[in-house]
């Protein structure tokens, strides 16, 4: 009876515990729950009565079975928890989900402003459902400008609405805007506060709106664009007579005294009329500009003094401004870059400025280099110069602007192919300067002889080399012809004994060979511009059919004048013999001479003088 009453006790006061224990999270544990709790300890009790309790076995079950009771209570309540967490879970990765949407949104995403008169009003940045931030902000302005066109508007017209997810800002019964949760979520404002911005940006525009559009305001407009006429027409017309009554008279007045004519060294190419005719046609041209740039500002200043066509004078303006910040901005962001180059342009200058003064210091034989010759200074300095500058081309290329740019890739193909084109023999005579240049053959004012070509060298550049004849002619012969050829220098004689001219002659064998020899040797002594400090002598190169071959060789420190010494030399020869009474036997004759007069002058030929005639006998 004691087990009885105390275990009815416990059910008690279990089943109150648990009716106002349980958190408020957990009251969805039903009456009906337990009543049953309940009705199973009424069965317990009524069978602790039928049961007899004298041994340790039977409370041990009923024990166990009260236990039990306890596991369901807590299981019941252990899966109403886990219900919770589900729905909190399932809440969390749904916020979860649209805060990624935002930030993915925001990296990427682009306004859309909302511009119905002049301010921006806000800007779009997101959708709602399957309406893009586009084609939403394009709604919205269409609707913005249906309330714009209702003067009537007060400012409790426009109205905020709170329709649960969202808040909507409504025009008489139509919706104008509608905000979204994830329009909270991208502004990390409040919906509502979202709303109450919009309604008020809304509403200060609209007032704006009509103020623009009063009718005083309409009368200032026009008066305003009527003065901005007046001063141009009036600007034109100053700027017109000062340019023609002004500028143009003060030049024509200014002829021979600031105006003397151009000049390029003794040629005239502009007199001092045609100059100052040059210079009023370019004021005309300045003149000409300076009006279209008044007309083209005050278009813009027209169109900004209506309300209307404002936007449109911000595109005319943006037309000038946008170029020029872009420019400004590119020089700002440009300098950098500059400085540097100016930096190795300065370098590069100084170099070649000193390489140019070694140069001149080598070619005056001021400074001696070993193996080194004076005249290879000037080649070599503009060797180095053009390697130095394509150098610092090299360096500053990347510097330059554009220079990444398609423009640039274009114009380096086109003169690569150019060059590979047209370069075999442009480079084949550039390296034949180079090589004659440094083989020395000759210089500047060299009489020299390539092939069939004698005269006088007058200029060397890396691609040819000009030669002036004894006849005044200018003969240009390629390097790469010139470096295949022999060449024959004749000045450089001068530096081993002079150069020795020759002549060679034919004379009978009936002739003594020593009487000839003394005739050639004082014909060469009695030439002028030859050295006779070294003797004449002469050869006898040949012993042919009819005749001997007779060489004269003298030494000359003239070899550009070779021409009159060679004239000059033939003459004494040709009054040397004759005087002798000798025949040059060049051409030769035939044997067959009995009766033939001889072939010397009359001049040279005694008064009694009979020409033999023809002697025959039969032997």
């Amino acid at each position: 009876m004691k087990l009885k009453n105390s275990l009815l006790l416990f059910v008690l006061t279990f089943i109150t515990l648990n009716a106002y224990c349980q958190p408020d999270t957990l009251q969805v544990v039903t009456d009906t729950a337990n009543s049953q709790i309940a009705d199973k300890a009424v069965e317990l009790i009524l069978k602790s009565d039928s049961i007899e309790m004298s041994d340790s076995i039977n409370r041990a079950v009923i024990l166990k079975q009260m236990e039990e009771l306890k596991s369901y209570e807590r299981s019941k309540r252990a899966s109403l928890e886990r219900e919770l967490n589900t729905i909190k879970r399932n809440d969390s990765i749904r916020k979860a989900k649209l805060a990624n949407e935002v930030i993915l949104l925001k990296s990427k995403a682009v306004g859309y402003p909302i511009i119905i008169h002049k301010d921006t009003l806000f800007v779009v940045y997101t959708k709602i459902g399957s309406i893009s931030a586009q084609e939403r902000a394009d709604i919205i302005t269409k609707r913005l400008n249906e309330v714009y066109r209702s003067f009537i508007l007060k400012t409790d017209t426009l109205a905020i609405v709170n329709n649960g997810p969202t808040y909507e800002i409504y025009f008489k019964d139509k919706v104008v805007i509608s905000i979204t949760e994830l329009d909270e979520m991208w502004f990390n404002t409040p919906k509502n506060d979202i709303a109450v911005r919009y309604k008020a940006a809304i509403t200060t525009d609209i007032a704006k709106y009509k103020s623009d559009r009063s009718f005083y305001k309409v009368f200032k407009e026009i008066g305003l664009a009527l003065l901005v006429v007046i001063v141009q027409i009036a600007l034109i017309i100053l700027i017109n007579r000062f340019f023609k009554y002004k500028v143009n008279k003060l030049i024509l007045s200014k002829r021979g005294e600031w105006f003397t004519g151009v000049k390029f060294k003794k040629h005239e190419i502009l007199d001092a009329d045609k100059q100052a005719s040059v210079i009023i046609f370019l004021l005309k041209l300045v003149r000409y500009v300076v009006i279209a740039v008044l007309l083209y500002i005050s278009i813009p200043i027209l169109f900004l003094i209506f309300p209307l066509t404002q936007r449109l004078a911000e595109v005319l303006f943006g037309y000038i401004t946008t170029p020029v910040n872009s420019i400004l901005s590119a020089l700002v962001s440009y300098l950098p870059k500059l400085i540097t180059i100016a930096v190795i342009v300065f370098i590069t200058r100084y170099i070649l400025k000193l390489l140019r003064y070694i140069t001149s210091e080598i070619e005056a034989e001021n400074y001696k280099l070993p193996g080194f010759y004076p005249d290879w200074a000037k080649p070599t300095y503009n060797i180095v110069k053009l390697l130095i500058l394509a150098f610092m081309f090299i360096v500053i290329f990347p510097y330059l602007p554009g220079s990444d740019s398609a423009v640039f890739k274009g114009v380096s193909v086109f003169i690569g192919v150019v060059f590979s084109l047209g370069s075999s023999s442009i480079i084949g005579n550039i390296v034949a300067g180079l090589v004659i240049t440094y083989m020395r053959p000759f210089k500047l004012g060299d009489r020299i002889k390539i092939g069939e070509v004698v005269g006088n060298v007058v200029e060397k550049t890396p691609f040819v080399t000009r030669i002036r004849t004894p006849k005044k002619e200018f003969i240009t012969i390629p390097n790469s012809n010139i470096l295949s050829s022999n060449v024959i220098n004749y000045s450089n004689s001068k530096i081993q004994g002079g150069l020795v001219v020759h002549t060679t002659v034919t004379i009978g064998y009936d002739v003594p060979w020593r009487q000839v020899h003394q005739i050639l040797i004082n014909a060469a002594k009695i030439t002028g511009n030859l050295n006779l400090e070294i003797a004449p002598f002469v050869l006898q190169t040949s012993l042919d059919d009819f005749y001997v071959s007779y060489q004269l060789n003298a030494h000359t420190n003239e070899p550009d004048k070779q021409p009159q010494i060679y004239s000059e030399l033939h003459q004494n020869i040709q009054d040397g013999f004759n005087e002798a009474g000798i025949e040059i036997l060049s051409p030769h004759y035939r044997a067959a001479r009995d009766g033939n007069a001889m072939a010397v002058p009359k001049d040279y030929l005694p008064e009694d003088y009979k020409a033999p005639g023809f002697n025959f006998s039969n032997k």
